[in-house]
């Protein structure tokens, strides 16, 4: 761990990820097998021994049928000085807009890549779109078998249940995203 911060985010995702487990009568190996995450990584991950990449923390989601921003609004992570719910990795900066709410069932993020950085995201659950809005530069989004370019003031609505890419065209890329789960299982927190 780096500095303080990653050191709460980590402790935030480790302990959202036991109770998930421990909720469900999850062993490791269940769980590894669910999301394709390595039964050793989600060890370290919940032992705080490694901080899980966003495209890992996506997968662990995903696989759990579970919101990604609810590895990040547990109480311990409301007092980090960027935010609730900011996470970083090299090239992509997410900051949790609105958490998930069972009721009105989105999250909404401020997400920036950069340096031409491309983000692999795996099917989210059956259903499930995503509402993208760019602020800057220019976003590739690649999904159903090809790419698709959206320009800083343009939006864009894609069907998210199937595997997708992001990718920064221009070096800096802000946009946001709405991740909408119209069917949202009994499970989903």
């Amino acid at each position: 761990m780096k500095n303080k911060k990653d050191e709460v985010f980590a402790y935030c995702i480790s302990e959202r990820l036991k109770a998930i487990r421990q909720e469900r009568g999850l062993s490791l190996d269940k769980t590894a097998a669910l999301t394709g995450v390595s039964k050793a990584m989600l060890g370290q991950i919940e032992r705080c021994e490694s901080s899980p990449t966003i495209a890992k923390l996506l997968k662990i989601a995903t696989g759990l049928q579970v919101s990604f921003s609810s590895f990040l609004t547990a109480e311990s992570c409301h007092s980090i000085e960027e935010g609730e719910g900011s996470i970083y990795d090299p090239n992509m900066h997410v900051k949790t807009l609105f958490s998930y709410d069972k009721s009105k069932q989105f999250e909404a993020f401020d997400i920036t890549l950069t340096a031409l950085h491309q983000q692999q995201s795996t099917a989210h659950q059956k259903g499930v779109s995503e509402h993208i809005h760019v602020l800057e530069g220019r976003l590739g989004i690649f999904t159903k078998g090809q790419w698709h370019i959206i320009e800083a003031g343009q939006q864009w609505v894609f069907d998210a249940d199937q595997p997708h890419r992001y990718e920064d065209k221009v070096g800096k890329t802000r946009f946001l995203t709405i991740i909408h789960y119209p069917n949202a299982s009994k499970n989903e927190n």
